[in-house]
C-alpha cells in the first residue's frame, strides 16, 4: 500500500483546524503522517492544535516567522518520504473517501504527477469552488467551474491543466523532478498562484494532472470568499498581483505570447486601468518583480534546458478568452 502524507501551513487558522484535523483522521485510507507547519500565527492556532485531540498524531513545527504557503509547504515536504502528498489548506474539509479516490487514480497512470477532486464552497447548495485548474488564452488561470452551481457538468474524470493548492494530491517522484533548487513551491511568490506556476512547469517536464469527481471536500475559501478586497492586506494583493507575471516570465513560450498578444494586451490594460483608478498601490510590486528578474530568468533557462515536451502540448490546455 502506498503510503500518504497530508501537510497543512496554518496562519490564524485557530477556527478551522480541528475541523479539518478531524477529516483526516477519518479517512478510510490510512494517512502516514500529519504534518503541520504554523506561520507564527498570533491567534490560538498552536494552543488549539497542542490541545487537540490529534495532536499527538502530527508533527507540528511552529515558525518564527511567517515563511508563506509556499515556504512553509516546502518545509512539510522534508519530513516525510511517503510516496503522495496531500497539500491541504486548514480551511477544508474532507469527504472520508478523499484520499482514497485520488490514489486509485494516480496507481492507475504513473504520468500523472497531481490529482484532486471535486471542491465545494456551500455544501448544502452545492455550489463549487474547484475542479482543477483552468487557463485562458489572456494567460491567466482560473479555478474551474468556481461559483457554478453543480449539476452534473464535472462527473468525469479528466485531463486538467494543474490542481489547486487548495486540496491536491501530488506524486512524491514529481515533487522531486520539477523542483528548483530545492522549492517545489516558489518561495518568491509567498502565497498566491504558485500552484499554478507548478502546474505549468510540470506539463513542460511530461507530468499529467487529473479531475477525479468522486473524491469530494469543502473549502470554505480564505480571503477570496465574502470579504471585500479593502479588507485584505495590502502585502496579499500584491502578490495575487505580481505572481501571475511570475509565472509567465518562467514558463510562457515566446512564440505563444506573439501568438495570444491582442488578448493578452487588451486585458492588461484593463488590469492596469483598474489598478491605477483603484489599488494604486499595488502597483509597487513591479519594484520587486525588477528586483526578482535576473533570478526569475535564471530559473526560466532551467525550466527550458529541462523541457520534455512541445510548448504546444500544454498550450493546448489554454482556452477561452478570459
Amino acid at each position: 500500500m502506498k503510503r500518504v502524507a497530508v501537510q497543512i501551513v496554518t496562519y490564524n487558522s485557530e477556527s478551522e483546524i480541528v475541523p479539518c484535523l478531524k477529516s483526516i483522521k477519518e479517512q478510510s485510507y490510512p494517512i502516514s503522517d500529519i504534518l503541520v507547519v504554523d506561520n507564527q500565527s498570533m491567534d490560538g492556532t498552536v494552543d488549539c492544535l497542542k490541545t487537540s485531540p490529534y495532536y499527538q498524531d502530527m508533527t507540528l513545527v511552529e515558525n518564527k516567522a511567517n515563511n508563506g504557503f509556499a515556504g512553509g509547504h516546502n518545509q512539510a515536504f522534508q519530513l516525510s518520504d511517503s510516496d503522495y502528498v496531500l497539500v491541504l489548506n486548514p480551511d477544508v474539509q474532507l469527504h472520508p473517501d478523499y484520499v482514497y479516490h485520488l490514489v486509485q487514480e494516480l496507481e492507475q497512470n504513473l504520468q500523472v504527477g497531481a490529482a484532486t477532486g471535486k471542491l465545494y464552497r456551500e455544501q448544502e447548495h452545492q455550489v463549487l469552488d474547484s475542479s482543477g485548474l483552468i487557463i485562458k488564452k489572456n494567460h491567466r488561470a482560473f479555478d474551474r467551474g468556481a461559483g457554478e452551481t453543480d449539476n452534473g457538468q464535472y462527473d468525469r474524470v479528466e485531463d486538467i491543466f494543474g490542481v489547486s493548492g487548495a486540496a491536491a494530491m501530488y506524486r512524491r517522484a514529481m515533487i522531486a523532478d520539477v523542483s528548483i533548487d530545492g522549492e517545489f513551491f516558489d518561495e518568491t511568490f509567498f502565497a498566491y498562484k504558485e500552484d499554478v506556476d507548478v502546474a505549468w512547469r510540470a506539463q513542460l517536464f511530461g507530468w499529467k494532472a487529473m479531475f477525479v469527481p468522486e473524491a469530494v471536500a469543502y473549502h470554505k475559501r480564505g480571503w477570496k470568499g465574502k470579504k471585500k478586497r479593502t479588507q485584505i492586506s495590502l502585502k496579499i494583493r500584491k502578490y495575487s498581483y505580481i505572481n501571475r507575471y511570475y509565472t509567465m516570465l518562467k514558463n510562457d513560450s515566446f512564440f505563444y505570447l506573439l501568438l495570444h498578444l491582442p488578448i493578452i494586451l487588451f486585458y492588461e490594460v484593463l488590469s492596469l486601468s483598474y489598478a491605477t483608478l483603484k489599488e494604486r498601490e499595488i502597483l509597487s510590486s513591479w519594484k520587486d518583480f525588477r528586483k526578482n528578474f535576473y533570478g526569475m530568468m535564471k530559473k526560466r533557462e532551467f525550466v527550458k534546458n529541462k523541457r520534455k515536451v512541445p510548448y504546444r502540448e500544454v498550450y493546448r490546455y489554454f482556452k477561452g478568452i478570459w
